[in-house]
């Protein structure tokens, strides 16, 4: 047999398109090339499979090899198309049968001895394979992939993987003369262990500003942290994670899936909130992804977790601006002269700031000497734009220290988790989604108040200049108010407390 034909998958963001590997042999001189797009890795895959076959102690065919990856305009990067490469070789020249190649899709990076080494975004191939078009529930191809990623690969629950440490473990399990030989399917090894975040017992004091960040984990509302030094501002956002609502495997799967594409998805951290941290020099192709061969960024890595991003005012202003589309999305599109990319993105932004350039605004001891307009500069760093997209704008105040070794143990984390996903489920039941995630059409007919409430909040729109996305963010923050407590119709007391938590710095 001349020609063999195999499947396996690209990368183009999320999504993991089907690609063909034509493997055809003809006489003439010995040559060895590789078309459909391929870049350096894909290129540089000649050298790792000669020596892969020749190590293997097979017969690498002295004629002309011509490798196809179809489709043509399909940009293919990585070292994943080995395995497909190699066994196309041998299956053209009749080294293993190819019978029941086309059962299976293949993904694989060999070394030059023939083991197979781990790919990037085994996880986003398999839940490709399973939702394909093409392909029902019931007779989807199996995926043969490095054993590295099985675990990764197997908690997508329908597909079939078949892991293997080599390319000879592989060729046996196709030539069948042993049936010991076989690849058994692997089975997901996922331990069903509760996250570990660290508690919010550990925090002393603070309860105003524990309160409102169990409002945000309760309606996934945005946050803004405002105060001096050592008032514990990232301490709190560590916790956050804590005390959000635990994922669902929908969820847990797509987070996973990002993750995949980027370094790696690992078992221990499944159904556990992403919590991303980025210094403040990253760059913007660092928060929202991007590269030749566009790859998630932190705002992707965090999604359904947190996005922490502290001393904000540091951050370099153009890169905080590329939130506000995701903010409001939940998603980011990439572009790029050749390629284009779609990546989710629905994170909780949990933010830090200082309220001056010495830090000491309003703190108790009176040790701030920044002048009126330094501290305008300072804040000003925060665009409107973005500020008005911030639900929650809390202040964290200093405690005296007397009052700090006062203070007992707080609550635990899993005591205001247990009323945030009473407050979620609610939400759930009510419109199957966040509070934050509600369109205007549905807060209209989601957020009623009464008339105290009403007038309050008309009240507050007027004098402090809110502009209409304000308006909204405030009503929603007051509808997850009541959620908590339990209550269908938004009262004046949960307006007021909204109203509070917009109030840390300047009006947008």
């Amino acid at each position: 047999m001349a020609l063999a034909v195999l499947k396996s998958r690209a990368l183009n963001g999320m999504e993991a398109p089907e690609v063909t590997v034509e493997v055809h042999l003809a006489n003439g001189l010995p040559a060895f090339a590789i078309v459909g797009l391929p870049e350096t890795e894909v290129k540089e895959s000649k050298d790792r499979v000669r020596a892969a076959l020749q190590n293997a102690r097979f017969d690498f065919p002295a004629q002309k090899i011509t490798v196809n990856l179809a489709p043509a305009d399909l940009p293919k990067e990585s070292g994943r198309f080995d395995l497909p490469i190699a066994l196309g070789i041998l299956a053209a020249s009749g080294q293993i049968p190819a019978d029941t190649l086309d059962q299976y899709e293949f993904a694989g990076e060999l070394s030059l001895s023939g083991e197979l080494r781990p790919i990037r975004g085994a996880l986003a191939m398999t839940y490709a394979i399973c939702r394909s078009t093409n392909n029902s529930s019931n007779n989807a191809r199996a995926f043969m992939l490095p054993k590295a990623n099985a675990n990764e690969a197997a908690l997508v629950s329908d597909a079939r993987i078949y892991p293997a440490e080599s390319l000879l473990q592989v060729c046996a399990h196709f030539a069948g003369v042993d049936p010991e030989s076989k690849i058994s399917t692997h089975r997901s090894q996922i331990q069903s262990e509760a996250p570990r975040y660290p508690d919010f017992s550990d925090v002393k004091g603070q309860l105003q500003v524990k309160r409102a960040l169990e409002v945000a984990a309760a309606g996934n509302h945005s946050v803004l942290l405002m105060g001096p030094p050592g008032t514990g501002k990232s301490m709190l956002a560590s916790r956050f994670p804590g005390i959000l609502p635990g994922m669902t495997e929908q969820q847990a799967l797509e987070s996973a899936a990002v993750q995949s594409l980027s370094s790696g998805f690992s078992l221990s951290r499944w159904k556990q909130r992403p919590y991303r941290s980025p210094h403040h020099t990253a760059s913007a192709v660092a928060l929202v992804g991007g590269g030749s061969t566009p790859r998630p960024g932190e705002i992707s890595l965090a999604h359904h977790g947190v996005l922490f991003l502290d001393e904000l005012p540091e951050f370099d202003r153009k890169v905080l601006e590329v939130l506000r589309e995701p903010l409001e999305s939940g998603h980011i599109h990439i572009s790029r002269a050749a390629k284009q990319a779609d990546f989710p993105a629905r994170f909780q932004l949990i933010s830090a700031m200082n309220p001056c350039p010495c830090g000491y605004l309003g703190h108790f001891n009176n040790k701030c000497r920044c002048t009126p307009d330094a501290v305008s500069r300072y804040q000003g760093k925060i665009s409107g734009p973005l500020l008005d997209r911030i639900d929650m704008q809390i202040q964290v105040p200093a405690l005296p220290h007397a009052d700090l070794l006062r203070q007992s143990d707080g609550e635990t984390s899993q005591a205001i988790q247990e009323r945030v996903e009473r407050a979620f489920e609610r939400q759930i039941a009510r419109q199957n989604k966040a509070n934050n995630l509600l369109s205007t059409k549905e807060i209209d007919q989601l957020c009623e108040t009464d008339a105290a409430a009403g007038q309050l909040l008309r009240n507050a729109m007027l004098k402090l200049n809110w502009s209409a996305r304000a308006y909204h963010r405030v009503l929603k923050v007051a509808r997850t108010i009541a959620d908590l407590a339990n209550t269908n119709e938004i009262q004046q007391n949960h307006v007021a407390e909204a109203i509070q938590y917009r109030r840390a710095l300047r009006e947008p």
